[in-house]
């Protein structure tokens, strides 16, 4: 029946056996294998509303990944939609929104954004899009002092299960509006959304680094900044082993303000002495991707997320007292703020104040088990410091969306997802059925 889907949609449709098929079923994590019964480039978003009345047709089942990010591989027997050619992005200033398509990654958005000195939400890489990372709560930088990305939409486009276009607020669908405001890709497909941007023309941030053996100096300078650190100023600590490397460890830094009241929040670090490397310096809110340069091609890792409920001196050495390999990352982000004041979204809100992520090389069956292992030894020995909550964009292939959300607020995006698509059209990466 997918042989049908190039008969309703202007957009390339790739089919097993079609030569460039393989590679377009891959996701960002090549770790993770993504099998579907076939791929739909989107050409806009008449060609979603075809795919979807057709896939209700003949009882498949569709899911949607902008860039790949968060996939799971549990899409056996799906139609995977891409959506990158949806990828307009425009700013009104006066009313400090932006309005981008399914397909629009930050950095496109922070660029525009930045020549009016505003803001969106963004997180740490400009390549991830803007759409899926809203819809799993959108954990930004900037979310101590506004929030999830989730919280701050206005709208969205939509396809419904029925293949009907529609656009969703707070006023036309409160209930749906709830759903994708950090509830996943599982109630409708998303074709564009609309969100308020912020005037923030400073910023001031970067990383550095320090041998390896200097992580207790390092971390207890995370910990006192962090315990009175303003909602402008977000801080990342990392200890990081690299295949081949010694062993170092990182503070990378992102103040909403003045390189002066920047450098004033962040001398403790300077006292510690030794740095390897330094970046820090003014930035425009359109580089916010070179405070960690995080890689920008797909590559194979295995990771694992868990809000800690607090970093005492015990909770610190744990974290410290063993080397990571095989990790090549534990990383520990300071939360707090905004994030854990009273939503109005899925997303909820957030009562842990860090969130330690462990990340791991995946490219042979056994790196990757290695990796696992290695982090279910530290998520044990942090024991009751783990809360068993998870942000939905940091849960792992072998979570459930169960793991992201409180039972209540669990429950009704259940409801919502029998009412709205009771036929199962859409799959997300994390089902809230699941």
């Amino acid at each position: 029946m997918t042989k049908n889907l190039r008969d309703v949609v202007k957009g390339r449709v790739l089919l097993p056996g079609d030569e460039e098929f393989e590679q377009a079923r891959k996701p960002w994590n090549l770790a993770v294998d993504q099998p579907v019964a076939a791929v739909v480039e989107a050409a806009d978003a008449d060609d979603v509303a075809a795919l979807v009345r057709q896939a209700k047709k003949d009882g498949l089942t569709i899911a949607a990944q902008p860039s790949g990010h968060g996939a799971t591989g549990d899409t056996g027997g799906a139609i995977l939609l891409r959506t990158a050619a949806l990828d307009a992005v425009e700013i009104r200033p006066e009313e400090r929104l932006a309005r981008v398509g399914a397909g629009a990654r930050w950095g496109q958005v922070q660029a525009a954004a930045g020549e009016h000195g505003l803001t969106g939400l963004a997180g740490s890489m400009p390549l991830v899009s803007v759409t899926g990372y809203t819809l799993g709560g959108g954990l930004s930088w900037f979310s101590r002092k506004y929030g999830y990305a989730a919280e701050r939409v206005r709208a969205f486009d939509v396809v419904d299960a029925d293949g009907v276009a529609r656009r969703v607020s707070a006023d036309s669908d409160p209930d749906l509006f709830f759903a994708l405001r950090g509830g996943g890709g599982d109630f409708a497909l998303v074709t564009a959304v609309e969100f308020e941007l912020f005037p923030e023309p400073q910023l001031y941030g970067g990383t550095i680094t320090w041998p390896g053996h200097l992580a207790p100096e390092v971390f207890a300078a995370f910990r006192e900044i962090t315990a009175a650190a303003p909602r402008e100023l977000s801080l990342w600590a990392a200890r990081v082993q690299f295949p081949g490397a010694p062993p170092m460890v990182g503070i990378s830094a992102a103040y909403l303000g003045s390189a002066d009241e920047g450098r004033d929040l962040l001398a403790g670090l300077d006292a510690i002495g030794g740095a390897l490397s330094d970046s820090r310096g003014a930035l425009a809110t359109a580089d916010l991707g070179v405070i960690t340069n995080e890689p920008t091609d797909p590559s194979p890792g295995a990771s694992r997320g868990e809000l800690l409920t607090e970093l005492d001196d015990k909770a610190t050495a744990i974290l410290l007292a063993e080397p990571i390999d095989p990790l090549i990352a534990v990383q520990v982000r300071h939360l707090g703020g905004a994030l854990a004041d009273p939503a109005t979204a899925a997303s909820g809100t957030v009562a842990e104040p860090y969130l330690v992520y462990m990340l791991g090389l995946a490219i042979t069956p056994e790196m990757a088990q290695g990796a696992r292992d290695k982090q279910a030894r530290l998520a044990e020995a942090l024991g009751g410091y783990v809360s068993g909550r998870k942000p939905y964009t940091f849960l792992s292939p072998a979570d459930t969306a169960a793991a992201a959300f409180p039972a209540q607020t669990l429950d009704r995006l259940r409801e919502i997802k029998r009412a709205r698509d009771p036929q199962g059209v859409f799959r997300a990466n994390f089902p809230v059925l699941g």
